[in-house]
């Protein structure tokens, strides 16, 4: 079976380490050649609680986009997210693209519209595929965010995942976290 490029958006504001170490995991086992942006501590955005932590992974997949998508919500739901009695939003993992799909399908818009809307998501994306192109737009990650007008606040953490630092020093130098 071949294989398709997939990008996903991942994020978390409860016992963020730990939902996002065992997401990691957990996609690992999923995709081929998996790489894994700088991670972001944001304020909530159209969501009341905690900051959250959010990262994108890029990698390649032998899943059909549905099934894709039905595997993410079970890793989501083996991190409380439809738990009745959940505090925050545990892991919330969107498909921001695949391959180079757009359109509706089964309910599933792709590209995904938060890439043009939050910060936590372009940004990210930009450092991790700045010469991928928005497959509706035909522009580069990276010429997308250098535009970008975006208000939200957010700023490179420190995380491991397997012993690897995802977020390098010089962007952690670069973009202090806010004072508050």
């Amino acid at each position: 079976m071949s294989l398709t490029p997939v990008l996903l958006g991942l994020g978390s504001n409860a016992q963020r380490e730990s939902h996002l170490h065992a997401g990691l995991d957990a996609l690992a086992e999923l995709l081929q050649d998996m790489r894994c942006s700088p991670v972001f501590e944001s304020l909530a955005v159209g969501y009341k609680g905690d900051n959250f932590y959010n990262l994108v992974v890029a990698g390649n997949t032998e899943l059909p986009l549905t099934e894709l998508d039905r595997r993410l919500k079970f890793i989501e739901a083996d991190n409380g997210r439809y738990a009745p009695e959940r505090k925050g939003l545990p892991l919330d993992i969107d498909v921001l693209l695949y391959d180079d799909l757009v359109g509706n399908f089964h309910g599933l818009l792709l590209p995904r519209a938060e890439i043009l809307k939050n910060a936590f998501v372009l940004w990210p994306l930009a450092l991790l595929a700045p010469s991928a192109r928005h497959p509706a737009l035909d522009e580069r990650f990276a010429e997308l965010w250098a535009r970008s007008s975006i208000d939200q606040q957010l700023w490179p953490v420190p995380f491991q995942w397997r012993g690897i630092e995802l977020t390098p020093p010089e962007l952690l130098r670069e973009h202090p976290p806010l004072q508050g």
